[in-house]
């Protein structure tokens, strides 16, 4: 087969939608094989890998992402059931969390103020202007609700999902190894840290590792988004 003809087919194949969907599969299909093969070292999470997989391979093929996304969005759509599921666990460990309920709630409200606050002081120091500071400050909360965020204090939901992905990422790679370095053991603890700081793709990090973790992580996600949703717009109406 010569060069024009795999050129041929691609183009073609590049305009049916299962070609997106399949190629996402594939590329995390890969990255959790290479994930596994090397004991799920953290910073080869599979996210990061399929992601830049299948930018690499847009970019070299000069695809634009709205045709990928025409078949990549039946996996955006799982996004929702996936939240859902995220009850199971809570569900078979409430117990554990009925337990810490006070723990939680404190430590919920100050991991959602120091995201926050954090990422916007030092945007703020870097000299940001102030659509970008209000586009960073919901980075750590799920994209939807981040999205919603920034776009009713007046920032920008674009920005602010890019954000939101290189958090989860960030998280994901990185949380495990600074919980290690602070030592701390306690899976609850871990767990919620993960959900506050690196929402679904932390919790999904979190479930791999320990489900006592995974569930206070899912339940971090949730009442972090909530409490960031009303924190933030309060705040921001007193500064600005």
């Amino acid at each position: 087969m010569t060069p024009p003809d795999l050129a041929e087919i691609w183009v073609y194949l590049s305009q049916k939608p299962l070609t997106g969907l399949t190629l996402t599969l594939c590329a995390y299909a890969a990255g959790d094989w290479l994930y596994e093969k090397t004991g799920r070292y953290p910073l080869l999470n599979p996210v990061p890998i399929a992601i830049a997989m299948i930018a690499g391979l847009l970019w070299l093929t000069d695809v634009p992402y709205a045709d990928y996304f025409e078949g990549a969005q039946f996996v955006h759509f799982l996004l929702g059931p996936a939240t859902v599921a995220l009850a199971v666990p809570l569900y078979q460990h409430l117990a554990e969390l009925r337990k810490s309920g006070p723990a939680l709630i404190v430590g919920i409200l100050a991991g959602s103020i120091t995201a926050s606050g954090c990422a916007v002081g030092f945007a703020w120091l870097g000299g940001a202007s102030t659509e970008t500071l209000l586009s960073i400050a919901p980075k750590s909360v799920t994209a939807p609700i981040a999205m919603g965020i920034a776009e009713q204090l007046g920032g920008l939901p674009s920005l602010t999902a890019v954000l939101v992905i290189l958090t989860g990422i960030t998280g994901a790679l990185f949380g495990p190894l600074v919980l290690n370095l602070v030592r701390i053991k306690d899976w609850r603890a871990r767990g919620l840290a993960m959900g506050v700081a690196a929402h679904g793709i932390g919790t999904a990090r979190a479930l791999q590792v320990n489900p006592i973790a995974g569930a206070f992580a899912g339940l971090a996600m949730g009442l972090n988004g909530l409490a960031t949703a009303i924190l933030l717009p309060l705040i921001f109406a007193l500064v600005f």
